[in-house]
């Protein structure tokens, strides 16, 4: 049997010089180079060689077993083929040999059947260890792959952040140096989105799998920089969150997400009188196999849906345009007290 190297070379370990003799005649006939070993350190001389494919190991030894070899062969961290010989009656030393490592075993009998069966199950080892071999390759490259595909991905969210960051500088700027109240505050509120954008971009592509997200990992982030920036204005209006620990795919969290930021913005804004204190609590939890319910909540002034909106109408609209896209509409709720939104929406 042939390599890349030439004759494939068997390490033959085995005291019966007759028998060795034999196996080397007739191996070779099948394209292999038998190479005969007895003692031990001859024996991981060789396998350290890098020069041997498969080992055929007896199991009486001049000096021990087979089992005792096979041992230090493993100690000794090498990973070569090893084919068991045993005597027609040992099944259960075939058997621990098979457990302690062995790739397969052949039964040594006085008939003519010994020597092609064991051909075959070198052939067969050799066969095995090489698509091993190949599998190592191909799992090692993928690792390399993925690598690169992150680190790809890495530099690509990178560059988005940035560039999220210089459009939300530049609306920072431009409602400064606005002399129109009603465009200020219209730049303002737009900055103020694409920062909630690029926290949710930022949740994202920090977790561990950019196809799913974890809800409530990645809402509690969300909570997380709008309870931040509303210590920052110096509002006391903390953002409570209760969140199940349910999958969506990254597109569907996002328009979630979305949602999220503009009920809770407004209720920051309209809910409660600036000197005045409350709470805006969030909750998203499984309420059928295959959806949840999301609710955002205050204890504030109270909304009524059929009024006019409240600015430029644009939140309202980003609302319905996200909750459409995930196959709900949004609902308010009659409280006692404020003013609760909610929405069903499909996991899936």
């Amino acid at each position: 049997m042939m390599t890349d190297q030439g004759p494939a070379r068997i390490l033959y370990i085995d005291d019966d010089a007759t028998l060795v003799r034999l196996v080397q005649k007739v191996l070779g006939r099948r394209g292999f180079q038998v190479v005969h070993a007895e003692d031990p350190d001859q024996i991981v001389a060789h396998v350290e060689s890098g020069a041997i494919q498969a080992i055929v190991l007896d199991h009486y030894l001049r000096n021990g077993t087979g089992k005792d070899i096979l041992q230090r062969l493993r100690e000794s961290n090498h990973h070569l083929p090893v084919i068991y010989v045993t005597g027609s009656s040992e099944a259960q030393v075939a058997i621990d040999a098979m457990k302690a490592g062995a790739a397969d075993y052949v039964t040594k009998t006085t008939g003519d059947d010994f020597l092609p069966l064991l051909a075959t199950a070198i052939e067969q080892a050799l066969a095995n260890e090489r698509l091993r071999i190949a599998k190592e390759q191909a799992d090692a490259e993928i690792r390399r792959a993925k690598e690169r595909a992150e680190a790809l991905l890495a530099e690509v969210n990178h560059r988005v952040a940035n560039s999220l960051a210089m459009v939300s500088g530049l609306l920072r700027l431009q409602a400064a140096r606005s002399r129109s109240e009603e465009a200020k505050a219209e730049l303002t509120e737009t900055h103020a989105r694409i920062t909630a954008i690029a926290r949710m971009h930022r949740a994202l592509y920090t977790s561990e799998d950019v196809r799913h997200v974890e809800m409530d990992k990645y809402l509690g982030t969300l909570i997380d920089d709008l309870n931040a920036t509303m210590q920052h204005e110096g509002r006391d209006i903390p953002v409570l969150l209760t969140a199940d620990g349910l999958n969506m795919t990254a597109d569907r969290a996002v328009s979630v997400g979305m949602i999220v930021a503009e009920l809770v913005t407004n209720a920051m804004k309209y809910a409660y009188d600036p000197d005045s204190g409350g709470e805006i609590r969030v909750r998203f939890a499984r309420c059928a196999p295959d959806r949840a319910l999301l609710s955002v909540e205050d204890d504030g002034a109270g909304f009524d849906p059929s009024a006019a909106p409240v600015g430029t109408g644009l939140g309202t609209s980003i609302i319905n345009s996200m909750a459409s896209s995930l196959e709900t509409e949004l609902r308010y709720v009659q409280v006692p007290r404020g003013t609760r939104a909610e929405a069903e929406i499909p996991l899936i």
